[in-house]
Formats: structure tokens, sequence, C-alpha cells
């Protein structure tokens, strides 16, 4: 059961990935459809990552009150729901609302997610599982970008069309997943103790909560070039054709699916080897980010595609590698209230990929170049390597509250 309930969340983390990131191998036709420009365009994934920032924490608090199967299948259904409206659209403003909801929607989904690791693998698994399930972003992001690209260009599918279709998947999901998954059953039924003014208060007093929401602001403020802006990078900064770019956007996505894999063996691998957190924790993300930020600033030098493909790729499987430990680490700080302190660190997260994607659409549109965009993206890795070498990965948050594997 346990690898069940793993296979099942690494499932709804692609099919979530490909209905977010999906429409931005679909930026030609809406942008001809609704008339707007590439800062327009960068709006909406701005306004899907604020709605998904917003909710985080009352999406992970009640993942910690329902437990987090109920959770889980309820905002699959509801962001799928606003997935298939979104087709249906037929103006801009219309569609910034509904992706907008699509995002508050969606807010719940690893809160829930990591609640659920938290409580089936022990501490010597938990990076393993946290790996395969960050790993399962970026095959999402991989696959929005082929498949979607594939149904726009050879099928001649309406990217409206294949927004029905992702919506549909979203739903099958859930309505699986409630049948084979029990409602009273291990880690999917937890729930926590209700967060007393104290517990809140030490949460925000704790300078390690802090470092924690620091690293993951400024991982997915770099890692978003990945996730919303690589295929256009591509088109626009290398001229390259549609297909071909989204050929090597998922070469680079592939490279971070595979470092977020090899990157959870080996946290776990080596804590069991030296039980030392710091090496196996914090030591591979310092070296995994700072790698990261010096590749993808080598790329600037770069003009041969094949080699840049390659470093684009080393850049992400690195990034990966290292960022792991930030799901890992906050999942063991949480203790019982996992939800609530992961949702916690996952929108300061989004607040940072929101402003970072933001920004680098109005850089581009501004200049005319990525150039400074691409250099943006490599100094943040800087910093978010920074936040790790400050953080100590030891010790529960909520000692008194820590729960059993399997509980």
């Amino acid at each position: 059961m346990r690898y069940l309930v793993l296979f099942f969340l690494c499932l709804v983390a692609v099919i979530a990935y490909v209905q977010r990131v999906g429409i931005n191998s679909a930026f030609e036709p809406i942008q001809s459809e609704f008339r707007i420009d590439t800062q327009t365009f960068g709006v909406l994934g701005f306004a899907f990552l604020i709605g998904y920032a917003v909710l985080q924490v009352p999406s992970g608090w009640l993942a910690d009150r329902w437990g987090s199967r109920n959770a889980l299948a309820l905002y699959a259904c509801l962001w799928s729901l606003c997935a298939a409206l979104a087709s249906q659209t037929r103006d801009f403003d219309t569609l910034l609302i509904v992706w907008t909801a699509m995002g508050l929607a969606q807010a719940g989904v690893f809160p829930s997610a990591a609640k659920a690791i938290g409580a089936w693998f022990p501490d010597t698994q938990k990076a393993m599982a946290s790996g395969l399930l960050g790993a399962s972003t970026m095959l999402g992001t991989a696959a929005a970008s082929m498949i979607t690209s594939s149904l726009l260009v050879r099928a001649d599918w309406s990217w409206q069309l294949i927004y029905v279709v992702y919506g549909a998947a979203g739903v099958a999901w859930a309505i699986v997943f409630c049948l084979l998954i029990p409602e009273h059953g291990g880690s999917m039924s937890s729930r926590a103790p209700a967060m007393t003014r104290g517990d809140w208060g030490r949460m925000f007093a704790s300078v390690p909560m802090w470092l924690i929401c620091g690293q993951q602001f400024f991982r997915a403020a770099a890692m978003i070039f990945f996730i919303n802006w690589f295929p256009k990078f591509l088109t626009e900064s290398r001229h390259l054709p549609l297909e071909t770019a989204a050929l090597v956007t998922m070469w680079a996505n592939g490279g971070a699916m595979v470092g977020g894999i090899c990157g959870g063996f080996f946290s776990d691998w080596l804590l069991r080897k030296t039980g030392w957190r710091r090496a196996s924790r914090q030591g591979i993300a310092v070296a995994g980010l700072s790698i990261a930020a010096c590749v993808v600033a080598l790329t600037y030098v770069v003009t041969d595609i094949e080699i840049a493909t390659a470093l684009f790729t080393i850049g992400a499987f690195t990034a990966s590698f290292g960022g792991v430990s930030g799901y890992t680490v906050t999942i063991e700080y949480g203790g019982r209230r996992i939800g609530t302190v992961f949702s916690m660190m996952n929108m300061c997260g989004n607040f940072g990929a929101a402003l970072s994607s933001y920004a680098a659409g109005a850089v581009v549109q501004r200049t005319g170049s990525w150039d400074f965009a691409l250099f943006m993206f490599a100094a943040i890795f800087v910093v978010d390597a920074v936040c790790w070498a400050l953080l100590n990965p030891q010790g529960t948050l909520f000692d008194d509250a820590k729960p059993a594997a399997g509980a």
C-alpha cells in the first residue's frame, strides 16, 4: 500500500503539471487568438502562481485536518474542472480569472502529498519518496511540452480540445484514487491536532523555518525558467522551431526528473551510511545548486544547440539533485503537522516563482533580449545555495507530534 500510494502521488503530480505547464507550449495560438504580447502572456503564469501561493496554507491546514486522501481527491476534481473550463473562455480576462482559480485549486496537491509521504515512509526513505514526487513534476513538465506541441502541430488539435482532455484526465485520477485507496487507511486518514496560537508563534519565530521558506522562494524562482519560459526562450533566443524547442525542453526537464530521483536515492543512502544530515541533506543542496548556477550562466557563450542542450540538461539535473532536500527537510521538520509546515514553505516558493516569472517576461519585453533574464536565473540559484549553507537540517518543529512511519 505504501508504494501504491506513492504511485498515485507521483501520477497526480504529472497530471497537475501537464495541465498547468501545457499552456506554455500553446502560446502561439493563445497570443494570436487573444491578441496579447509576451509580457501579457507572462501575466497568465503570474496569476496562476499567485492563486497557487495564496491558498497554500489553508489547503495544507485542511489536509492536516481532513487527511490527505479526501483533500487530494477534492483538489484534483476542482482544478481539473478549471482546466476544462479554460477551454471555453472567449477573451483573455476570462481566461485569466479561470487560470487563477485553477491555481487556487491546485494549491493543496503537494502539501497533501508531503503529508502522506511523512506518515508512510521512514526517515531513511523520505528523500527517495520526495525525489520521486519532485521528479514527477518535471516528468509532467516534459510531457506537457511534447504532448501539447505534438497535438497542436501533428494532430491539428485546438488548444481548447487539448484542455478538455487534460481536465478529464484529472477527474479520472480522482475517481480511481478513491476507489483503490481506502478512506480510513494509513496516512491517508491521519489527522493532526489543531494548530494553537502558540504553535503558529513557534513556527513564525523559527529561524530554520525562515531558511526553509527562503530556499524554496529562490529555488522555485530559478526553476520557473525551465517550467514556464524554456520553450519560448528557445524559440526567441535560439531561433528554434516549436517542435525542436519542445525536444530540447524535454531533455532539460528529463534531466531535472532524473536529478530528483538520483538526489533522493543518494541522500537516503548517504544518511544510512553516515547518519549525517548535514552532508546528506544540506551538503548535496549547496553543491547541486551552485553547479546549476555556473552551468546556466555558461550557456550564454555557447552557440551550438547540442552543447547548449547538454548544459541546460546538466543544470536542470544538478538543481533537482540538490533541490530534493527542500521537500525532505520540510517533511522531517514538520512532524505531524507536515501539511501546514510544508504549505508555508511552498507558499513562499510560489511567490518567488510568480515574481520571477513576471520579472522575466517584463525584462524580455522591454529589452528585446533573453540575456539579462538568463543571468538573473543563474544568480537566483546562487542565492538559493547561500540559504542552504546557513540552514541546519537537524530537529523537528513539533517534536511531540511526529508520527511513526506508516501511522
